[in-house]
């Protein structure tokens, strides 16, 4: 090989090793996150009913329905499936860079330089005959092939490509968390749904007992042994009554339309169970152990995944100090005259060239790019962490009122049975005389509060359940 020609390649082949050996900004250190604990009180059972299907943790047939339905139309849920679609595309275009680009390009072109240029001035010499001299008005056709590849030497395409590849899993995660939410959502408003049933069918029956009430003390008025200020105040209490009724079924229809909503489907009534909601049996449910958490939730996965892709991301900011080497190539025809272009093989043109490229001065964008994927790795590590922490909270808190709330329940239930016997002592009492309309009406007041709340504290007790298989990560299986 000719000296001259080694010198020309080992020239900018030595500068582009000079670039790779500058120093380059350092990766940040991601530090090791901290271990969850082994257990969440004192048992260390593996059990986890996280691992069991909706359908078999969901006993009643009209909730498992409308889940169903839900999943099915969702608008939310629908939304999120197309984040998977656009994330699937991402990592076609990001396996596209990897691959040269080869196309076709067909063109013509004229042109007439002034003569009294280099190029013109040498065209219209004297010693060119007339018959052999370029004209004046020099066209050109060409039909070629063509491609560009860019040769991924420091690995920067591919872990594009990687990076691209863990945000569309992260996608699917995503969307798994979107299912259990919206599996807790609906449970969530079907159980209210039944709780506001119960309610009113009890709002209902102390309005029959208060009327009745009324009816006596009209009596007695009649018979002097009331006044008219006993009757008023019964009177109001019914009517206070009255008023709760339909604002327990406004309530009935707002969480019908909630339900709806979250089914995709215009106003209609849900079908749902009539039995006592007071002897429905909530779920039960085994935690397992909190290290089951990074495998079972899918926010936890989708969070680890994104750190994945974020770390990935510094890995080709960095690469951007590097050289790149380019390489384009044509082949194709090209003349002056259409007649000349098939002349084969004269009007043949090819090419192939070689750039290696790296940055020297003014490196500024390229360090704040790099900076600012150093600071998403951090922010996705912190995220990763928060999430881990959040997911074992919410465990240890629905634990603790699973406990707390059966045995708030407990004593509840024992609180209605003991009102309801003095709703009966009360009236008796009334009606004998030995007690004035005040003690009637507040007996029967406290009554209703305390029913009320059973029914609220039973609904807590079955989304408890729901709340704490939703936070094992059950309900996307």
């Amino acid at each position: 090989m000719n000296t001259n020609k080694v010198y020309k390649l080992l020239i900018p082949l030595s500068i582009c090793l000079a670039v790779v050996s500058c120093k380059t900004p350092a990766i940040a250190p991601t530090k090791a996150s901290a271990a969850v604990p082994e257990s969440y009180a004192t048992s260390k059972d593996t059990t986890n009913t996280a691992t069991l299907p909706w359908k078999t943790f969901f006993k009643d047939p009209d909730l498992v329905n409308l889940i169903d339905i839900a999943i099915q139309n969702n608008q939310e849920l629908m939304i999120t499936l197309q984040d998977i679609v656009i994330a699937k595309n991402d990592i076609r275009i990001r396996k596209g860079a990897m691959l040269p680009t080869v196309g076709v390009r067909a063109g013509s072109s004229i042109e007439k330089v002034g003569t009294y240029t280099s190029q013109g001035a040498g065209d219209a010499s004297a010693e060119i005959t007339p018959g052999s001299r370029v004209p004046e008005s020099l066209t050109d056709f060409n039909v070629a092939a063509y491609a560009n590849w860019e040769v991924d030497i420091w690995k920067k395409l591919r872990n594009s490509k990687k990076a691209a590849i863990s945000r569309y899993l992260s996608t699917i995660e995503g969307k798994n968390f979107v299912i259990t939410n919206l599996i807790g959502e609906v449970s969530d408003s079907y159980y209210e749904l039944l709780a506001l049933d119960s309610q009113l069918q009890i709002i209902r029956q102390t309005i029959v007992l208060q009327n009745n009430a009324l009816e006596i003390v009209k009596i007695q008025k009649e018979a002097a042994r009331a006044t008219e200020l006993g009757v008023q105040k019964f009177q109001a209490e019914v009517l206070a009554s009255q008023s709760m009724e339909f604002e327990t079924l406004q309530k009935i229809k707002e969480t019908e339309n909630r339900i709806n909503f979250l089914l995709a489907r215009y106003p209609q009534e849900i079908k749902r169970s009539k039995s006592d909601f007071l002897t429905l049996p909530a779920a039960v449910v085994n935690s397992g152990i909190p290290s089951q958490l990074l495998a079972n939730r899918p926010d936890i996965k989708q969070a680890e995944l994104e750190l994945a892709a974020a770390k990935l991301d510094v890995k080709v900011a960095r690469a951007e100090f590097y050289p790149s080497l380019n390489i384009s190539a044509s082949y194709g025809l090209q003349a002056f005259k259409p007649s000349y272009l098939f002349t084969l093989p004269e009007s043949i043109l090819y090419s192939l060239a070689g750039d290696l490229a790296a940055p020297l001065i003014n490196r500024n964008a390229i360090k704040a790019e790099f900076s600012n994927a150093n600071a998403r790795q951090l922010q996705a590590l912190y995220n990763y962490e928060r999430t881990i922490l959040n997911a074992y909270l919410e465990v240890s808190n629905q634990l603790s009122k699973i406990s707390n709330i059966e045995s708030s329940f407990n004593l509840k239930t024992k609180q209605v049975t003991a009102l309801n016997k003095s709703i009966e002592v009360s009236n008796d009492l009334f009606k004998s005389a030995r007690i004035d309309y005040f003690e009637v009406l507040m007996t029967q007041r406290d009554a209703l509060d305390t029913k009320l709340e059973l029914i609220d504290t039973k609904k807590e007790q079955l989304n408890a359940a729901i709340h704490i298989y939703r936070n094992l990560g059950g309900g996307w299986k």
